[in-house]
């Protein structure tokens, strides 16, 4: 369901921005479905978006799509939105026994007034980074093997959305939170906000928004939006307290096979 209090055409350039600033290289269309299959992290760069509704059946769909994955060695999930076609595809794909997972939410914000960039506690300060530095320390935070991190890098530098990287210093000069943004046109997405469990409930994830809200909003966005598990509270705690809001929600439907590993 969408948020009634956001315009629905709003909602839907949102996914579109959100389709864009995903893309990985390893994407193609087939009959009505953009299929993504890259080794990164992020389950939004490795599933299928049922964007369109096509000729093939579901089952002739599914099953062209199976092969590609078990060919590049990835599991295979089919990522539901308000906007997935046909309208009944999260039925259709639980009648035949796919699991839902992972309920994510879309928050949205308005930017309203001058952009103000916030003031930084003492010993911190903002430094803007590299794609490739800033996906190897985003990677180191959450741990990822070094195959993620590199599929993280290679669609940031290849992706049709400019990203802009930041990361939070305290005064031995240790990250203590990062995150990016994506601007396109007049919305504005934050992406990969993390903060290291040491400096974990100090607001600082907060504090990097706010100033790279302030980035954007310098630079002609109005309208900001971000993508969050449905169940990190904490997360969505910090972002309602920056006036973002849930507008609508998606999820995954996992194939009953997967390959092992």
């Amino acid at each position: 369901m969408l948020n009634p209090a956001f315009d629905p055409s709003l909602l839907s350039r949102i996914e579109d921005a959100g389709l864009n600033a995903s893309a990985p290289p390893q994407q193609r269309w087939l009959d009505g479905w953009l299929v993504r299959f890259s080794e990164g992290r992020a389950k939004r760069a490795r599933c299928i978006n049922a964007v369109a509704l096509g000729r093939l059946s579901l089952s002739e769909k599914l099953a062209l799509c199976a092969a590609l994955f078990a060919e590049v060695g990835l599991p295979m999930f089919i990522r539901v939105t308000p906007f997935s076609q046909p309208a009944d595809i999260d039925q259709q794909l639980a009648d035949l026994g796919l699991p839902r997972i992972d309920d994510t939410r879309v928050m949205v914000c308005l930017l309203l007034g001058q952009p103000r960039p916030p003031a930084l506690g003492s010993g911190l300060r903002i430094e803007r980074l590299g794609h490739e530095l800033f996906s190897n320390i985003v990677g180191h935070l959450r741990e990822s093997p070094l195959a993620q991190r590199q599929a993280h890098a290679q669609r940031l530098a290849l992706s049709p959305v400019p990203f802009q990287a930041f990361v939070m210093k305290d005064d031995a000069g240790q990250v203590v939170c990062c995150g990016q943004i994506a601007i396109e046109a007049r919305l504005v997405g934050l992406y990969d906000v993390f903060t290291a469990s040491a400096s974990r409930r100090r607001g600082m994830a907060g504090t990097l928004c706010e100033h790279m809200l302030s980035v954007a909003r310098a630079e002609g966005a109005d309208v900001a939006y971000l993508q969050v598990d449905g169940d990190n509270h904490a997360a969505r705690a910090v972002y309602n307290r920056l006036g973002f809001s849930d507008a609508y929600a998606y999820h995954y439907r996992a194939a009953a096979e997967q390959p092992a590993g």
